[in-house]
């Protein structure tokens, strides 16, 4: 292994450990504000901290494709806030986070009406596994979902279709305004949304907005430019297969933060989750390849 692959593959590791992180800072973090608030707080601060890293060449091309950066970011406002309310009524973080990690799979199915990109072989067989292990995740003895179960649901799907809105409209804009404006813009969004449908309590406690800052600061400006690194030094496909640490660390986060223990039925779907996305990736991996 070169030395700059292993410099990829720390950046990426690290990236999922901050990505678990995250999950904890959302869950303290609207356990002591309004959720919207905290979202339009998180991501207008940090799509404004990541705007002043970006170039004035890069500023006026985002803005020449004003209207694909627009939608992405309307995309990218509607996924995080179905994802907030998960985090913010789920009883389980770690079962979120696989569900979420759906959205790669997500991605050959929307890819198909978006881009006309006909799945492969290998999509077909990991698809109806990722489903088994969905439902032993969700499903109760009495067949009773959850509501957070829904939005991680709808988030992933909403994920899938941004990510193929970026590749298809987005991806002549470089990264770091995009990145920018599609954060301001989630920002904005969930902040007037919070205005008009939030109450504010009395006093929010110093821990709450040290969570705030962590979440800017750390889980979504650092993350960034962590993944961002990795990935520029890399293959996709082996930035791909990093990446699905992030639903593991976050059930091992949950369960040391919040003793957060799952049953033998969620175990093993989460493994057939976990096996589904694998399969998907090395084949899909190899197929780049050849």
């Amino acid at each position: 292994m070169s030395s700059r692959q292993g410099n990829a593959d720390i950046f990426l590791v690290c990236t999922t450990l901050i990505a678990a992180f995250g999950w904890i800072c959302s869950r303290e973090a609207v356990s002591g504000m309004p959720t919207m608030a905290f979202l339009g707080l998180r991501f207008l601060l940090a799509g404004l901290l990541l705007l002043c890293f970006c170039k004035r060449s890069e500023l006026r091309q985002a803005l020449h494709h004003r209207r694909s950066v627009l939608i992405s970011g309307l995309l990218l406002a509607c996924c995080m806030l179905l994802w907030i309310y998960g985090v913010a009524t789920t009883r389980s973080l770690g079962e979120g986070a696989f569900i979420m990690s759906l959205s790669m799979l997500f991605v050959p199915i929307v890819a198909w009406v978006i881009l006309q990109a006909r799945p492969s072989a290998s999509f077909w067989i990991s698809l109806p596994v990722g489903m088994v292990g969905l439902g032993l995740l969700t499903l109760k003895k009495n067949i009773v979902f959850e509501p957070s179960q829904f939005f991680f649901l709808g988030s992933a799907i909403l994920q899938a279709i941004y990510f193929c809105y970026n590749t298809k409209y987005a991806s002549f804009v470089s990264v770091r305004p995009l990145a920018s404006f599609q954060l301001i813009c989630t920002g904005v969004i969930a902040s007037v949304l919070s205005l008009l449908l939030e109450t504010w309590p009395p006093q929010v406690a110093l821990s709450t907005w040290g969570w705030l800052a962590a979440s800017v600061l750390i889980a979504t400006s650092l993350r960034f430019w962590l993944q961002l690194k990795g990935q520029s030094m890399t293959s996709a496909a082996n930035a791909a297969l990093i990446m699905l640490l992030e639903p593991l660390l976050t059930v091992v986060a949950a369960a040391l933060w919040f003793t957060e223990m799952m049953s033998l039925q969620q175990m093993l779907g989460c493994a057939l989750i976990l096996l589904s996305l694998l399969y998907y990736r090395v084949r899909a991996g190899k197929q780049v390849s050849r």
